[in-house]
């Protein structure tokens, strides 16, 4: 969900520039920063980026710069009556030879001469707000298209994974513990080891020993719940269809490959099964994390 984006434009008073940046994120959280006097932009610019965004952490920045144009001047009159009662007070007692103030030194004082923006009326400033927010759906628009094409790169990455994942979903089939004979010969083992000795179990307590040992023995549900997994994960990335959510789907499939993987590993009584066991959590979190890019 990475990507960057910049539109702008420019009306008869105002010239500005979007700029958007893309970063990962579970949800959708903008930060907006506006200049002073187009506050009134904040809820409208959140509208359209939720409206076009699903996930991801936003930052757009607006910067706008007035264009020159006519500009009203105009004398502050209390101030600058405050300044010439100074003056008069202050000249009786002042030493000979001091020149007395000049009118071009009075208007240079702080305060004196202001600069006046012509009134903006109501409909001027719906119009321009309206045109700053067209700008800000094109920015959308290019950032969309950047994070489409990384999204592009990352299927490619997250095949790759998936890849991995099932071939070692393959190979924890074909390892002893999940082959029916080999659990058939274990559990058989392990109740010959509970009928022994002095200790041994009462039929009716040795029938749940027995119906325990065989779940805990039995991991082809998981593997056969991984495989299912797979096809899920695949059927999603083929769509690739960020309106349907499909991040927010993988991430959640890729937290039922690791229930099932922490499953497969705790449930293993053998030393190559619990490897592999091990190589699909590593797997499984890099699937999780790449996941994080997608919307």
């Amino acid at each position: 969900m990475t990507g960057f984006a910049r539109a702008g434009g420019q009306d008869a008073r105002w010239s500005w520039s979007w700029e958007l940046r893309s970063v990962n994120g579970r949800g959708l959280e903008v930060r907006l920063r506006l200049p002073a006097g187009l506050e009134a932009l904040d809820q409208p610019a959140r509208a359209v980026m939720a409206a076009k965004l699903k996930r991801g952490n936003i930052s757009a920045n607006l910067s706008a710069n007035r264009v020159a144009g006519e500009v009203a001047v105009q004398i502050n009159r209390p101030v600058l009556d405050r300044y010439l009662a100074l003056v008069a007070d202050l000249q009786p007692s002042l030493p000979e030879g001091v020149a007395p103030a000049r009118l071009d030194g009075v208007l240079a004082l702080k305060g004196v001469v202001e600069l006046a923006e012509p009134a903006e009326d109501e409909a001027v400033r719906e119009a321009r707000d309206a045109t700053i927010l067209a700008s800000l759906e094109r920015a959308i628009e290019d950032l969309v298209k950047a994070r489409a094409e990384e999204g592009g790169r990352l299927a490619v990455v997250l095949g790759a994974i998936l890849d991995e994942v099932e071939a070692l979903v393959a190979a924890a089939r074909t390892t002893a513990a999940a082959q029916p004979e080999a659990l058939k010969a274990r559990l058989a083992e392990k109740i010959a080891q509970l009928l022994e000795g002095p200790n041994a179990l009462p039929p009716e307590r040795l029938a749940q020993e027995s119906a325990m040992l065989a779940a805990r023995a039995d991991v082809r549900e998981e593997l056969d719940r991984l495989t299912a997994h797979l096809a899920q994960a695949r059927d999603l990335l083929k769509r690739g269809d960020a309106k349907q959510g499909i991040g927010r789907r993988l991430d959640f499939l890729s937290q039922e490959f690791n229930r099932e993987a922490n499953t497969l590993c705790s449930k293993s009584a053998d030393v190559e099964l619990t490897r592999i066991g091990l190589d699909l959590k590593t797997a499984i979190d890099r699937l999780r994390e790449q996941v994080q890019n997608i919307e």
